[in-house]
Formats: structure tokens, C-alpha cells, sequence
């Protein structure tokens, strides 16, 4: 037997025992990790919360005016507009 029909098998039962396994057990503690929020990531989502909450004040005030502003406004005649007539196809001579 040559060397390179010696290496293949190892190295497939490396790759197999050894390598794949490997594999398998980094990602398992990866996403084991992921799973968990940082001290960062829970000031963040406090932080934008309460930006959010802020927001929604500011936009619920808006409305409100809005709708105070349009109940006082008086309303506006707006002149009737009638629709064009089609024109009839025009002959070229």
C-alpha cells in the first residue's frame, strides 16, 4: 500500500471521530450563548422602550390637536368639478 491509500482512511476517521464532532459541540455553545441577553442588550431595549412610549405620547398629543384644529376649522366648499367628456376620434384626411 502506498502512503496517500494509508492517509485517506485516517483522515475520513479523523474527520468522522474527531473533526465533526467538534463541529457540533462549538455551535451548540454558541447558540447556548446567543441565547442569553448582555447587560448591554437589556440597557438598549430599556433605553428604546422608553423611547418608544415617549414617541407614542408625542403622537397621541399630535392627534389630538389635529383633531381639535379640523373640529373648529370651518368647512370649506370645494367647487364641483365635472368630469371631461371624451372626445370623439378625430379622421386624418
Amino acid at each position: 500500500m502506498t502512503e496517500l491509500e494509508l492517509l485517506i482512511p485516517l483522515a475520513a476517521v479523523l474527520a468522522l471521530f474527531v473533526g465533526l464532532p467538534w463541529l457540533v459541540l462549538h455551535y451548540v455553545t454558541k447558540w447556548k450563548q446567543a441565547k442569553s441577553l448582555t447587560l448591554e442588550d437589556e440597557k438598549l431595549l430599556d433605553e428604546l422602550h422608553e423611547l418608544a412610549r415617549r414617541l407614542d405620547e408625542r403622537l397621541t398629543t399630535i392627534e389630538r390637536i389635529h383633531a381639535a384644529d379640523r373640529a373648529l376649522a370651518a368647512p370649506v366648499d370645494t367647487p364641483r368639478v365635472t368630469p371631461l367628456r371624451p372626445r370623439a376620434p378625430s379622421r386624418e384626411i
